[in-house]
């Protein structure tokens, strides 16, 4: 691991496109901003293990429960185009 101390207004980069930049110090409390492309997801640790189990949880789902989630969503209706008498 990494440690390193930064100042209100400093910041660490990651990469050649993830920013980290201290943002106030209060107290015992840090606030950080984090500037990453739209494609890389930031997340608090607690809601990223959170995300995680409530994935290992649904990878497990039996197949009655996969129903009841299937009859949630209506299936996507298609137009058939049919060509008309004329046409034929």
């Amino acid at each position: 691991m990494l440690v390193l101390s930064r100042h209100r207004d400093e910041s660490i980069i990651i990469g050649d496109d993830i920013v980290i930049t201290v943002v106030d110090i209060r107290g015992d409390k840090v606030r950080l901003g984090i500037a990453a492309p739209i494609e890389i997801s930031v997340h608090r640790q607690e809601v990223y293990e959170a995300i995680q189990r409530e994935n290992r949880q649904a990878s497990r789902l039996e197949p009655q429960e996969a129903r009841q989630v299937e009859r949630l969503t209506p299936p996507v209706r298609r137009e058939v185009r049919r060509p008309r008498s004329d046409e034929a």
